[in-house]
């Protein structure tokens, strides 16, 4: 075990021990931690925040934008990629609270002129699709995707495809089917990057979120993608448009200024814009997800995992942890929160680094362990 990890577990092991007064000073050990292991990676940057119910948020920044840039800070933009639709999830429930759309309405009743339903008796729905529940392969022409390919033909191979399952029984994770979105927007002489800054982005005030590569590379300060070229040796890469084809599945681009306003929304710190009912009608668990209970840094606490609507849901120790993480070329990130806990984590890096699967773990890990030890305490 290297000292690096050999610390962060004694620093985990303090928490069992922690009275509530102590809480700040395990996380501060934490980000320390965190930093050291970037040190050690030579990772480009990341920004982290952590939100607590009634507390001042903690941010912790490392890194600079690209080798020559500026330093990160709390409005240094970073693409979320997959992060992207947990915003979708709650947008998509603001229509409905709306009279929009209904979560019943089939992807038939959005984009009349596709025909992907493969059981006459159950249609694809909407919340099938915000619910990574298809029943199509999952990540289903994610080639095409990087291929470049026109969302339009993308959704004509998708036409094509036999299923996996029926609809909302199976999970089956997909980007592609996003694009219903997209398009079903485009149809009513707008676009989905307007809707859901107009009645998202906006009325939450979040001071440097937007969507779409064009936004991205406008933001006064934002980080530069970066991919290993070899073991702690990163470059600086082009961003790349194809997944921006897709923003409901992966378009959204946030500083940590923004999440902390994202994550005190889904702790429904907004109620008059994200709602109780909202929050729980997008993190009620409905199909399981066997493959993560299998993840490398996980898999010893965690107890069940499904997912929700653009949300996952783990038994953590038998806490509920709603999570989801993102990844394209350049970027990772991770966000989740514990409604029991009041507590909320995001962590955006401009490298495409393993660490955040590590740290990311780690942290609820020790903030379970300093809850029980609290309510232990008293």
């Amino acid at each position: 075990m290297s000292l690096l990890k050999q610390s962060l577990a004694f620093t985990l092991l303090a928490i069992s021990f922690v009275a509530p007064a102590a809480q700040s000073e395990w996380v501060a050990k934490y980000t320390q931690e965190i930093k050291a292991q970037a040190k050690q990676k030579k990772l480009p940057g990341f920004a982290f925040v952590m939100v607590e119910r009634d507390q001042e948020s903690t941010f912790t920044f490392y890194g600079k934008t690209d080798r020559h840039g500026t330093p990160i800070d709390k409005e240094t933009v970073f693409r979320l990629a997959s992060v992207s639709k947990t915003f979708t999830a709650a947008f998509v429930a603001k229509e409905i609270e709306e009279n929009k759309f209904t979560w019943e309405n089939s992807l038939q009743d959005l984009l009349p002129d596709y025909q992907f339903d493969n059981y006459a008796d159950t249609p694809i729905l909407l919340e099938h699709l915000i619910g990574q529940s298809t029943g199509f392969i999952p990540n289903a022409y994610d080639n095409l995707i990087e291929a470049n390919y026109k969302l339009p033909r993308v959704l004509q191979h998708l036409e094509k495809l036999d299923s996996l399952c029926k609809p909302g029984v199976c999970y089956t994770y997909q980007n592609t089917f996003f694009g219903v979105l997209e398009e079903y927007y485009r149809g009513k002489e707008t676009s989905f990057a307007d809707e859901i800054t107009n009645n998202l982005i906006k009325p939450l005030k979040m001071p440097t979120a937007s969507v779409g590569m064009e936004a991205l590379m406008a933001s006064k300060k934002w980080a530069k993608p970066h991919a290993a070229i070899d073991k702690n040796r990163w470059v600086s890469v082009k961003v790349k448009d194809n997944y921006y084809k897709y923003n409901p599945a992966a378009g959204i681009n946030a500083s940590a200024a923004d999440m902390e306003i994202w994550l005190k929304a889904m702790l429904v710190e907004y109620p008059k814009i994200i709602n109780q009912d909202l929050v729980t009608a997008i993190t009620t668990p409905r199909v399981k997800t066997k493959r993560e209970m299998y993840r490398r840094e996980w898999r010893k606490v965690i107890k069940d995992a499904h997912y929700a609507l653009g949300w996952r849901v783990y038994n953590v120790d038998d806490i509920e942890i709603i999570y989801h993480g993102g990844w394209v070329q350049g970027y990772r990130a991770d966000v989740a929160f514990s409604p029991e806990l009041g507590v909320g984590y995001a962590m955006l890096m401009n490298a495409e680094s393993n660490l955040i699967n590590e740290i990311t773990a780690d942290f609820w890990k020790g903030q379970i362990k300093a809850y029980r030890a609290t309510n232990n305490a008293n």
